[in-house]
This record gives C-alpha cells, structure tokens and sequence, in this order.
C-alpha cells in the first residue's frame, strides 16, 4: 500500500499517541501501533505488560486483534512507534504476516522520525501461513 503524506503522517502521530498510553512498567519501553485497515479505518494499540511477563502484549498484536474483533481481515499499514525505532518483535512480524503479507511497515523513533520503511514480507521472508498448512480430510 502507498500512503501519501498526510495518510501517512496521521498514522505515524496515532502510533506516537498510542505510544503515550503504554503499560510498560517493567521493561519502561513502551509501544504504540496503528494500522490502516483493508477497508481504511485505523486501529491502533499499546504494549500491555504484566507481572507475570508471559502474559504480556504487544502494541502490533493488540491493534491486529483490534481490527479482527473489528470483523475486518486485512492490514494495509501500520505504523510502530518506540523510543529508539526499535522494529517488530518475531511474534509480531508472524501475526501481521497473517493479515497482511505485503503490508507497509513504518517505524518510528520517539520524535516520530522514521527509522525503517518497509513491506512485511521483506521483515519476514519465507513466513508460515495458510498456504503451508496441509488441507482438510
């Protein structure tokens, strides 16, 4: 997906605001993610930790689940937000990977620079989907 200027420059500021409303209290890096729909309508999150660390969230899963409580399926976009432009975790990359293999990624440092631009399959070559799942009886 090709974002123009302001398309663009409204998800990164959504990402930065969503970065703002983290729970990150035990790693204090805190995360915020928006994406843009297949239909066009944005969904964002924030990372979400827990004592119990295993139990956290990442902001990309959350803006995904979003979109799929949504009763949408598809990611265009989405924009990440971190204090250094840190980029997706693997478990992140797998999950939009799910929803949008070719989706434009755009990762952003604190001030809202972009750090990396880049489509998905290009963080993650050679992802398992649906296709490599064997088919029903």
């Amino acid at each position: 997906m090709t974002l123009n200027a302001e398309q663009r420059e409204r998800l990164i500021q959504r990402a930065l605001q969503m970065r703002a409303k983290a729970y990150a209290p035990y790693s204090r890096y805190a995360v915020g993610a928006a994406l843009v729909s297949g239909s066009g309508a944005v969904y964002a999150g924030a990372n979400v930790e827990n004592a119990a660390y295993p139990l956290s969230m990442c902001a990309e899963r959350a803006a995904v689940f979003a979109m799929v409580a949504a009763g949408e399926r598809e990611v265009q976009a989405i924009a990440l937000a971190t204090e250094n432009g840190g980029s997706p975790c693997g478990a992140c990359r797998q999950v939009l990977s799910e929803f949008g293999p070719r989706a434009l990624v755009l990762v952003v440092d604190g001030q809202g620079e972009v750090v990396l631009e880049a489509t998905l399959d290009q963080l993650l070559p050679h992802s398992f989907g649906p296709r490599d799942l064997a088919k029903g009886p």
